[in-house]
């Protein structure tokens, strides 16, 4: 699977930068690299199937994260 490159809003609100996609070296799971775009600008790695999923937050399917823009 291939994910964008660029600005996502988790559905809790906040926004991410996303990187790019690596591989796990040991798994071989594919995780997704992105950047929180407040606080201390973390960089983080999750899997992409996490990334990608959808939750259910009251009675309510959304996306896990939402692609915004290529711009970050």
């Amino acid at each position: 699977m291939k994910l964008k490159s660029g600005r996502y809003r988790h559905y809790k609100g906040r926004d991410y930068q996303v990187i790019d996609v690596a591989r796990h070296s040991e798994t071989g799971e594919w995780m997704v690299v992105y950047r929180t775009l407040y606080g201390e600008y973390d960089l983080w790695v999750r899997p992409l199937s996490m990334f990608a999923e959808e939750v259910t937050v009251e009675g309510k399917t959304r996306p896990r994260f939402t692609f915004i823009s290529e711009d970050v």
